[in-house]
């Protein structure tokens, strides 16, 4: 068997598994992964240490040095004292708060990235709920949903805008102009498709609505100065985000040494027959974890033997010196295939091909950055951009925002299955290609 039907075959198998989930899709990643190394589609080097095929360990460490922070800061009364503000500046009306937390949730997101903004959004959302006794799935799906697609508005919103904008060459202000007006218009369509979806439905006890809207958010307050200590560090680890490209430090690091100095000042405050326990660790979601590892190398068996890279040409190739067909195919394209596979390896196989075709197209120019910025490419990188990020929200796998709400939700006691998450996202998504189909021709086809 060759190495492209047999990384097929177990990746294949493995989304099949996952879809059925008879069985943990941890427990599913992992094997697959380690069948993938085993046989030899990938090597163990290529698995641990490849940027190309392996590990993303920025994805991993941002995600474990946000999960560090988010557990000292639940000491704090943090998120109840936002779970009740939200509840109160929305009069305590169910589909006023899901409107409020999609709103918070893609603004965040726009300016944070999507994995930080549903850590933060997703204990705010339990907290409220459970006050308000309603069942919060809705209200995660729909945060899931929002920080996708408020990711999408700035560069560094969704790990493929960063990977983009260095290839392409562009800047924070020109993700925030071109996309951000798209980003715009498929929120406000999305809260209208909320309404025809829940705002009928939601409903809330009188005596549970009175008791939110009576509730004083300092009283959620335990330690007041340990708040404000946490508050000063989460603001600096935010300005850090905002501003890793400059200061030349991964989100990873930045989130990391931000979790470092939160356990210090946590560890400072604990009793002494407290000090070995460590809490923040041991409630780290390491299944998530293990599951962004093992789907890391199963996908990148398929671009070590060339399957992305192929699918990717066959996008490009196929309407080759027509603009507008290889606009609509790296949009839509991309949009499917990131909702089936982890955008970051499909972007990383699409960087290249754009820029390949612009050198085939315009032989004549030697300067990088006049040849990416040419007419007849800009609009396939804006395409990428829409595709992937968007694409996110077709499947429970197709963005790492997905995946953390869904296992915060078991955490918590509420299964979010994969047809469920289908049934509500995949529509989300093609919405919203189909409006970025228009913008883009609007903005440069037309």
């Amino acid at each position: 068997m060759s190495s492209v039907s047999l990384a097929l075959l177990i990746f294949g198998l493995c989304y099949l598994v996952i879809m059925t989930e008879r069985i943990h899709k941890t427990i599913v990643a992992l094997f697959g992964a380690a069948v993938m190394i085993g046989l030899g589609v990938v090597s163990q080097d290529e698995a641990f240490y490849s940027h190309e095929f392996g590990v993303d360990y920025n994805v991993v460490f941002l995600l474990i040095g946000m999960m560090v922070i988010i557990n000292i800061v639940r000491e704090t009364g943090l998120f109840e004292v936002l779970a009740i503000w939200a509840a109160q500046r929305a009069d305590a009306k169910p589909f006023r708060l899901l409107v409020l937390l999609a709103l918070l949730t893609a603004g965040l997101s726009a300016m944070l990235d999507n994995v930080t903004t549903v850590l933060l959004m997703a204990p705010v959302t339990l907290a409220i709920t459970k006050r308000l006794e309603l069942n919060p799935v809705a209200y995660l799906l729909t945060e899931a949903l929002a920080s996708n697609i408020g990711g999408t508005a700035t560069l560094v919103g969704d790990p493929p805008n960063i990977m983009i904008a260095s290839k392409a060459e562009l800047g924070y202000l020109d993700f925030l102009l071109v996309l951000g007006p798209i980003v715009v218009v498929l929120m406000a369509v999305f809260v209208a498709a909320l309404w025809v979806i829940f705002g009928r439905t939601m409903a809330v006890a009188p005596h549970l609505r009175s008791a939110v809207l009576s509730l004083s958010s300092q009283e959620a307050i335990t330690d007041r100065a340990f708040l404000h200590r946490c508050l000063w560090l989460l603001g600096i680890v935010n300005v850090g985000f905002c501003v890793h490209s400059l200061i030349h430090l991964e989100p990873a690091t930045i989130a990391l040494l931000g979790a470092s100095l939160f356990m210090l000042i946590g560890h400072a405050r604990r009793k002494p027959e407290d000090a070995e326990e460590l809490s923040y660790l041991t409630d780290v979601e390491w299944k998530t974890i293990f599951f962004f590892i093992g789907l890391f190398i199963l996908v990148g068996g398929l671009v070590k033997v060339g399957v992305i890279r192929y699918l990717a040409d066959q996008l490009v190739a196929l309407t080759r010196g027509n603009l507008a067909g290889a606009t609509m195919a790296v949009l839509w394209g991309s949009a499917f295939l990131s909702a089936a596979v982890d955008n970051i390896p499909y972007v990383a196989a699409m960087n290249p091909l754009i820029v390949d075709l612009a050198r085939s197209l315009h032989p004549e120019i030697s300067d990088y950055a006049t040849l990416v910025h040419q007419p007849d490419i800009i609009p396939l990188w804006w395409a990428l951009a829409l595709g992937a990020c968007l694409g996110g929200n077709g499947t429970i796998i197709g963005a790492s925002a997905n995946v953390v709400i869904v296992d915060i939700a078991r955490k918590a006691g509420y299964r979010i299955t994969f047809g469920q998450f289908f049934k509500f996202g995949f529509p989300v998504m093609v919405g919203s290609i189909v409006l970025s189909t228009f913008y883009l021709w609007l903005v440069f086809l037309r």
